[in-house]
């Protein structure tokens, strides 16, 4: 897999705010006979890299990409899309932090599941769709790692159309307009996911020491943040503190989701500032 960074900071998803604790991975296609990443993907002026994104992806000539506020009129936006770089070769470019609440579906698992488009052709180049359902196997297959999810537990690796039929996601056919042309079906595709996880498992220690190296090197502080985040938010507090949480929660300290989650050393002053206002208001009260 070859993943870029090319966070889309001028969509109004960007700004949205809302994260999530990702609980599946829903894969999408773009309906539209363009396979290129430029069509969709863009970095802003200024942002941080923007000279080799734009050698590596290419100019989108007609500004019709997704780094504006709402691409094609609508509050859409994904974690990820597939497709041809400048040089023809297929990669997949990530344009949302992975916990951010993405709107890649119109339903409800934007609250659960991370969503990447593919880049659609026109439906009848087997040597691309090859390629790109590979890459989006390993990326799948990546997040399923991360997360520690099962790609063939129910629910947890689907399409768009599969969404849909679960009530789950807006009326769409994505992937199954495109799979089964190329004799493929979403249960073959969880299944290659979980046999590339199972590769993954059997690498030497020399290899994991090399794919830990080339992965350092790529991590940037907001990377090590998502991660360390994913690992704390499903811990549960140790048991001597659950009364007190409760109490801060009682308090309107805290809201009291994702006890274990680090905290920044603004949330910790706001919530500092929140009791010291509390104690002096119950003084004021008692006076």
């Amino acid at each position: 897999m070859r993943l870029l960074k090319c966070y889309l900071i001028k969509n109004n998803n960007w700004s949205d705010g809302r994260r999530i604790t990702p609980r599946g991975v829903m894969v999408h296609s773009t309906g539209a006979n363009n396979p290129t990443l430029r069509r969709y993907v863009q970095p802003a002026p200024g942002q941080e890299g923007y000279d080799g994104l734009m050698a590596a992806i290419g100019r989108n000539l007609y500004n019709n990409h997704w780094n504006t506020p709402k691409p094609d009129g609508y509050n859409v936006c994904v974690h990820g899309f597939i497709g041809l770089l400048a040089d023809g070769s297929v990669a997949a470019v990530q344009t949302l932090p992975w916990e951010t609440r993405g709107w890649h579906c119109g339903g409800q698992a934007n609250n659960t599941h991370i969503g990447f488009e593919i880049c659609e052709d026109g439906l009848d180049d087997p040597a691309y769709f090859a390629a790109v359902y590979r890459e989006a196997a390993e990326l799948t297959a990546y997040l399923c790692e991360l997360y520690g999810l099962d790609p063939l537990a129910d629910g947890v690796v689907i399409c768009h159309a599969e969404g849909a039929r679960r009530g789950w996601a807006s009326q769409h056919s994505d992937v199954e307009n495109w799979f089964p042309r190329r004799g493929r079906t979403m249960d073959d595709f969880r299944r290659e996911v979980k046999k590339i996880m199972e590769e993954d498992e059997e690498m030497t220690d020399q290899q994991k020491e090399a794919l830990f190296e080339e992965f350092k090197s790529r991590l940037t502080g907001r990377d090590i943040a998502e991660k360390l985040n994913a690992y704390l938010a499903p811990q549960e507090p140790p048991e001597w503190a659950r009364a007190l949480l409760q109490e801060a929660v009682d308090m309107g300290l805290t809201d009291g989701t994702q006890p274990m989650r680090y905290v920044p050393r603004f949330e910790a002053a706001l919530m500092a500032r929140a009791a010291a206002k509390a104690s002096k208001d119950g003084q004021e009260v008692n006076e």
